[in-house]
C-alpha cells in the first residue's frame, strides 16, 4: 500500500516547536555577530521612528479610544504620546502606529515586516517589569528569528493563499521575544508558542484600510498575551507549530522545516533586515527609484505621453490599483508611486496625503503609466521606457531599489528619517537625544529613560 504523503509528512516533521522554545530560552545573550548586533540596533531606531511617525494618525486616535471604553491599567507608554495603557493595549497601539505609514522594516525574502509584532510586545512589557536594553535586543533578535523562519517555512504558499504574514507570522516572533523577556523556561516557552499558535491574525483584503495596521498590533498583543498566560502556567499542544493539524499544515500546503531547523542558533534572521525609503508597499519602491532617476535627468510630468513599467508579477497583484481614492489606498498602487516619484522625487507621507493623490497633475500622469506584469523582472527591479512629446524616449532599468539588502539605507539615512518622523511630534532636542538613546540600548539599565524621551 502507498504511503500517504500528509502522514508521512506529519511523522517526518521535527519537533520544531520544541527546537523553538529550547533555542528562545537557552541561547546566550548576545551570542552573533557583530553585524547581527547592528542590525538588531537599526531595527529597533527604525520602529521607534516609525511609531512615532504615526503616533498621531487617525487610527491610532481610533484604537486608543476604543481602549479608553475598556478602562484599562496605566502600565505602559504609548510612544508620541502622552496616554498610557495596560501592556497588551500599548503593544496593539504601538504596533498600529509603527505600521500605518507603511514606512517600517522589511524581511525580503517573506515580506515580513518584524519590528511591528515584536518591539511593540517587548517594549511594553520591558517597561513595565524593568528590563535592561539588553536584555530587549536579545528579546528582539531571537523572537525576529523564530518569527521569519516560521515565515521561510511557510512562503510563499501561506500569503498566496491571503495572509498578510506579518500578523500571521508574527504572534509567533512576538510570543517567542516576550517569553524570552519574562525568562520563562523551556517548557513554558514551549506553551507561549502553541497559545501563539492559535491567534494567527490578518488578512490580505484588509490592505488599503487601517485594518492592515491592526495586524501587526495584534500580532503584539497575542504575543504578550501568550507569554503572560504561559508564565502563569496555561498550557497548550507542544507540537502546536508542526502537528498535522497545527499552525503551519493549516495556513500553508507548503512546510519546509529546513527553514525552522537549519543554522537554528548560528544564521540570524535580523541580518536580513531591510528598511523603507518610501511610505507604501516594498514593491512599490523600485518604480519610485525609476521615477526619481528619471526626475533627475530633467523629465516632467507635462512632457509624458506614456509610461510602460514592466514589473514582477505580485507587484500588480499587490498594488495594481489603477485610481487610488486617498492616500491608504494610493499605498497600494505602482501607479501612483511612480506619479509620486517623478513629480515629488521622494515618495514620504506628503506624496501620500490625500490631496496629493487627487490632484489633478497626478492624476494625470498616473493614468498614463502601463504597467505590465513580466516573470523576468525581480521583485525588487523594474525596467521602465517612458514616451515623451515628439516621440523621444527614455529608458531607465532598476535591478535593486534602495533599501534593498543590495543598496541599503546607512545608518545616516535612518536617522535622517527618524528625524522626519520624530521632530514634529517630540521636538528637535528630545529627538536627537532619543537616536542616541536607541544606538545605545545595550548599555541603558532600563528602557524607562529611553520611553521618557519618546512622550511630547
Amino acid at each position: 500500500m502507498a504511503t500517504n504523503p500528509r502522514v508521512a509528512a506529519d511523522q517526518d516533521a521535527p519537533p520544531v516547536t520544541q527546537l523553538l522554545a529550547s533555542f528562545v530560552a537557552k541561547h546566550p545573550s548576545r551570542k552573533w555577530s557583530d553585524a547581527a548586533e547592528h542590525e538588531a540596533l537599526r531595527t529597533f531606531l527604525n520602529w521607534v521612528g516609525c511609531a512615532l511617525g504615526g503616533a498621531r494618525h487617525e487610527a491610532v486616535d481610533a484604537a486608543l479610544a476604543a481602549l479608553a471604553e475598556l478602562e484599562s491599567a496605566p502600565q505602559a507608554s504609548i510612544l508620541g504620546r502622552t496616554e498610557k495603557c495596560d501592556m497588551a493595549s500599548a503593544a496593539l497601539v504601538n504596533g498600529i502606529a509603527s505600521h500605518v505609514l507603511d514606512f517600517d522594516d522589511t524581511h525580503l525574502r517573506t515580506v515580513i515586516h518584524p519590528a511591528g509584532p515584536v518591539a511593540s510586545g517587548l517594549l511594553a512589557i520591558a517597561e513595565h517589569i524593568g528590563a535592561s536594553g539588553r536584555e530587549v535586543i536579545d528579546a528582539l533578535v531571537l523572537g525576529v528569528d523564530v518569527e521569519c523562519r516560521i515565515g521561510n517555512c511557510i512562503y510563499p504558499d501561506h500569503y498566496d493563499r491571503g495572509w498578510h504574514i506579518t500578523g500571521s507570522a508574527g504572534m509567533l516572533g512576538a510570543a517567542a521575544g516576550c517569553a524570552r523577556l519574562l525568562k520563562l523556561d523551556e517548557k513554558a516557552t514551549a506553551m507561549a508558542l502553541g497559545i501563539a499558535a492559535s491567534q494567527p491574525i490578518g488578512v490580505r483584503e484588509q490592505f488599503g484600510t487601517h485594518t492592515k495596521s491592526f495586524h501587526p498590533g495584534a500580532a503584539a498583543r497575542a504575543g504578550v498575551l501568550a507569554a503572560l498566560m504561559a508564565k502563569n502556567g496555561f498550557t497548550s499542544s507542544a507540537r502546536a507549530i508542526e502537528a498535522k493539524r497545527g499552525y503551519a499544515r493549516i495556513v500553508s500546503t507548503k512546510t519546509d522545516w529546513t527553514e525552522i531547523t537549519g543554522e537554528l542558533g548560528t544564521r540570524f534572521e535580523i541580518a536580513f533586515n531591510t528598511y523603507k525609503p518610501f511610505a507604501c508597499g516594498i514593491v512599490i519602491h523600485p518604480a519610485i527609484d525609476a521615477a526619481a532617476q528619471l526626475r533627475a535627468r530633467g523629465i516632467k510630468a507635462a512632457d509624458i505621453e506614456r509610461v510602460d513599467l514592466k514589473v514582477h508579477p505580485l507587484v500588480l497583484e499587490l498594488t495594481g490599483k489603477k485610481e487610488p481614492q486617498d492616500g491608504l489606498q494610493a499605498k497600494f498602487s505602482v501607479y501612483h508611486g511612480f506619479a509620486a516619484g517623478l513629480i515629488a522625487g521622494a515618495a514620504g507621507e506628503s506624496q501620500y496625503d490625500d490631496a496629493f493623490v487627487r490632484s489633478d497633475e497626478v492624476v494625470a500622469l498616473r493614468r498614463k503609466v502601463v504597467a505590465t506584469a513580466d516573470k523576468s523582472i525581480a521583485e525588487d527591479a523594474t525596467d521602465v521606457a517612458v514616451t515623451l512629446a515628439g516621440g523621444r524616449k527614455e529608458h531607465v532599468r532598476v535591478e535593486h531599489a534602495i533599501g534593498s539588502l543590495e543598496r541599503p539605507m546607512t545608518d545616516k539615512d535612518l536617522e535622517a528619517k527618524f528625524r522626519a518622523f520624530a521632530a514634529p511630534v517630540i521636538g528637535e532636542g528630545k529627538t536627537g537625544a532619543l537616536i542616541a538613546s536607541c544606538w545605545k540600548l545595550a548599555e541603558a539599565k532600563d528602557v524607562k529613560a529611553l520611553i521618557a524621551k519618546a512622550r511630547p
